[in-house]
């Protein structure tokens, strides 16, 4: 029996290491796992993985990128968060048109479509449309915000019992990494999935507090949320990151506060047959980063 050769590109990334990482535990005699990454010192780790296959891809040379996706049979597609993400994915589904990539596994975000939407989702939908536009067969991922990107609130939650965002009372389904790497793995290794759309949540949708709550019970310590103002954040985030960056961030979360991302879908279970982690089992597994 052929195997087949896939290939995750940003695979050093939050969902990318973990699909690598769920590929890799499956039969190497069916699946190649190819892991693209930007530097192949930052992808080390990957290449402690059982049949994992380590490709650095870099821009500057189309060489490298044609190496990546030479016999790859599906790609899943992820780009990083720069401001040039929409030239990068039109460029690497290009490569993959030529190279006779069979099936595109796009990671989207939740409100792709929405109208008129936000910056982020606009990028999104417009990536998704030259993909559908490229001939080849595809299934976009539109998950929700992820569980693992407490992880950055880490070290505030550990010194001060407390985490910062401007999110309000909004309420957000947000969803572990691993769930979304577990579609993507059905995705790319089963069938019938060609020309659809699955919108990821977890089981519940969650505010601030909630989340404060979680973490206090399962850390056994009293842990706080804080709503912060717009314009204290957006002055606190120009010190570490770009203003592109920040204002588009500003505006996923003026979504989150204003509720637009509470809605949650039945399609982690309907793909995968078992049910998403909810945001307490996520904080248990994790718990040792927070204490």
């Amino acid at each position: 029996m052929k195997h087949t050769t896939i290939l995750v590109t940003g695979a050093t990334g939050t969902v990318g290491r973990e699909v690598v990482k769920q590929l890799s535990m499956l039969d190497g005699n069916l699946v190649r796992v190819r892991a693209g990454v930007h530097s192949l010192i930052k992808g080390e780790n990957l290449r402690r993985l059982p049949e994992v296959e380590v490709v650095e891809m870099n821009f500057e040379d189309p060489a490298s990128l044609h190496a990546a996706f030479t016999h790859v049979d599906k790609v899943l597609l992820i780009t990083p968060f720069t401001e040039d993400q929409v030239q990068m994915l039109k460029t690497l589904v290009d490569e993959a048109k030529k190279r006779g990539v069979q099936h595109i596994i796009r990671l989207s975000a939740m409100g792709a479509d929405a109208s008129p939407g936000i910056t982020l989702g606009r990028q999104h939908r417009e990536m998704e449309k030259y993909i559908e536009a490229s001939g080849m067969a595809y299934t976009f991922l539109r998950p929700a915000g992820f569980m693992q990107n407490f992880l950055n609130y880490a070290d505030s939650i550990r010194h001060q019992g407390k985490f910062y965002q401007p999110t309000g009372t909004g309420k957000v389904g947000y969803i572990d990494v691993r769930d979304i790497a577990t579609v993507a793995v059905e995705v790319l290794t089963g069938s019938g999935h060609e020309g659809k759309v699955y919108e990821l949540t977890g089981p519940e949708a969650i505010s601030g507090e909630e989340v404060a709550q979680i973490f206090s019970n399962v850390l056994g310590k009293p842990v706080a949320f804080v709503d912060v103002p717009e314009e204290e954040a957006r002055k606190a985030m120009l010190e570490h990151m770009p203003a592109w960056m920040v204002d588009a961030l500003l505006e996923l979360n003026s979504i989150y506060k204003a509720g637009y991302s509470s809605a949650t879908t039945d399609t982690v279970e309907e793909v995968t047959d078992r049910m998403p982690h909810a945001f307490e089992q996520f904080a248990r597994d994790y718990k040792e980063c927070f204490e």
